[in-house]
């Protein structure tokens, strides 16, 4: 069993900044990418940003030159410091793992988190 946990979530004014964290557990050998999807009330689900194990990254358009992803690959932590935040990035954003590998050679595909609340103010 894998679980993505994450954290930082919380309200915070526009233009102010948050940094989120995802740990992935489970006795886990490798991940393969690991990113950030939000949700806004009424909408879909997004993809925010993502990053593979070798470290490239992509990212939605309305948030470059504002996020930034990394992960630490020896702690399973995937981040998202976000910054100059806006009002229309209020969501829940959720962790996600698209290739899980365990020790006992189990594969898992498309890990979530269970989502943490950002909201920016006006």
């Amino acid at each position: 069993q894998v679980q993505l946990v994450e954290s930082g979530g919380g309200l915070v004014q526009a233009g102010g900044s948050l940094r989120l964290s995802c740990v992935a557990s489970g006795s886990i050998f490798s991940i393969n990418a690991m990113g950030w999807y939000r949700q806004a009330p009424g909408k879909q689900r997004e993809l925010v940003a993502m990053i593979t194990s070798g470290g490239n990254t992509n990212y939605v358009d309305s948030v470059k030159g504002r996020f930034t992803i990394s992960r630490d690959n020896a702690k399973n932590t995937v981040y998202l410091q976000m910054n100059s935040l806006k009002p229309e990035d209020t969501a829940v954003y959720y962790c996600y793992a698209d290739r899980v590998r365990t020790y006992s050679g189990t594969f898992y595909f498309g890990s979530w988190g269970q989502g943490t609340q950002v909201t920016v103010s006006s």
